[in-house]
């Protein structure tokens, strides 16, 4: 399966160029096979891409712009969309790729298996009494009564100290977190409304091209009978 990602090698707009090279420079670094495809120079590509974009993932308008990916014929979505998914660590599940073995996305894909595991051993009540029951009368075959409770005394303590520490980590964590959305959340604010500004002049720039390409095609066409006439009266 080849990702193609849908770009426009011309474009004026800073902030889709930003965004193109965010897309590709993603993919480059995670080693995901991808082709380019320009749809400012090839009317075809440009065709492809808006009548395989689905209706409800258009804008008011119903031109979609760059830049736009696909999975073969999937859509996957645009560069909002895959914005997302490289903030959830779920840029794998988003092209329809099955994440590498050791990749953030397939360990945290593990930890939710894990947990959903956990949460089914929490539901047999009887069988977690058992085993602590089973687990009890063996400690103390092991060893002296005294020096059981003096054990179980030291891990409690081990414990309360990791989770002192591991509570004080994800405090932290989720402090960090939440100034980094606040940060992000502004930038991608700033970068839709430099997007609205930018979307007319996007769209009047393809147009500009698509009558360049024509008149430059009338101007040809003008050349050669001129030249032709020319020859016709040297003859």
């Amino acid at each position: 399966m080849v990702i193609k990602v849908f770009l426009a090698t011309s474009s004026g707009s800073t902030a889709i160029k930003k965004k193109q090279q965010d897309v590709v420079g993603f993919l480059e670094a995670l080693k995901v096979e991808y082709a380019e495809l320009d749809i400012a120079c090839n009317e075809q590509n440009r065709m492809w891409m808006r009548q395989n974009v689905p209706e409800e993932k258009k804008p008011s308008n119903g031109i979609p712009l760059p830049p736009q990916i696909f999975n073969e014929e999937s859509y996957c979505g645009d560069y909002d969309t895959f914005f997302d998914a490289k903030e959830d660590n779920t840029v794998y599940a988003f092209l329809g790729l099955p994440p590498p073995p050791g990749s953030k996305e397939a360990l945290q894909a593990e930890k939710e298996h894990i947990m959903q595991n956990g949460t089914q051993a929490e539901g047999n009540p009887d069988d977690s009494k058992h085993n602590g029951n089973a687990q009890g009368e063996e400690e103390g075959q092991a060893g002296d009564e005294e020096e059981g409770e003096g054990g179980r005394a030291d891990d409690e303590a081990t414990e309360l100290e990791t989770s002192r520490g591991e509570e004080e980590e994800a405090a932290a964590e989720e402090e960090t977190d939440e100034v980094t959305e606040e940060t992000e959340a502004q930038e991608e604010e700033d970068e839709e409304q430099a997007d609205e500004q930018l979307h007319s002049q996007e769209e009047e720039e393809l147009q500009q091209l698509e009558q360049d390409q024509d008149e430059q095609g009338s101007e040809e066409e003008e050349e050669d009978a001129e030249l032709q006439e020319e020859e016709e009266e040297a003859e």
